[in-house]
């Protein structure tokens, strides 16, 4: 089983407080292997008010998070009876498990709040293959050289015109081959 992410849906305007008790569940009842992280995809938008500029944080979809988990019984079973969750995005109801986002919905979700899916350490280390799905270098695969984790980018050995080159790519531009 491998992880992937889901849409959660929750009471509108508690998406905050249900990640915290949904973070504090799946430690409390040792479901970490399972149930990794737990994101309210938000984006900061500029408000000008009495001609002061002011940085605030608006949901992108209220009443929904995301969760990033491997889906067995018990992990489906915890993330449910979190109070506040009303249930699963892609689910059918009447017991059936939901369908997981693609790869190409987290990254553009992920990719808006300057995140990526990839965690550098555990999905992705130095020398690891790599596949670039988004840029210049689309479809080409490569190997990783070193990370940037600041501004979220790799630098990866390509190999163009029969000749190794080292690139700068961003996070969200690329997969684990």
């Amino acid at each position: 089983m491998k992880k992937e992410w889901y849409v959660v849906n929750t009471y509108s305007g508690h998406e905050k407080r249900v990640k915290e008790k949904l973070e504090m569940r799946a430690s409390s009842m040792g479901m970490e292997d399972y149930i990794f992280r737990v994101v309210v995809p938000e984006q900061t938008e500029i408000e000008i008010k009495d001609g002061a500029k002011k940085e605030k944080q608006k949901r992108m979809f209220p009443g929904y998070i995301l969760v990033e988990m491997i889906m067995t019984d018990e992990s489906w079973f915890v993330v449910r009876n979190t109070p506040g969750v009303t249930g699963f995005i892609g689910s059918s109801g009447k017991g059936a498990k939901p369908f997981p986002l693609t790869n190409k919905e987290v990254d553009k979700i992920l990719g808006s709040m300057g995140m990526t899916r990839l965690k550098i350490g555990s999905d992705l280390k130095e020398g690891d293959m790599i596949k670039v799905i988004k840029g210049p270098f689309a479809n080409m695969f490569g190997k990783i050289k070193s990370f940037d984790l600041q501004n979220q980018k790799i630098e990866a050995a390509l190999d163009l015109f029969g000749q190794e080159t080292i690139v700068e790519i961003s996070l969200a531009d690329i997969e684990k081959a």
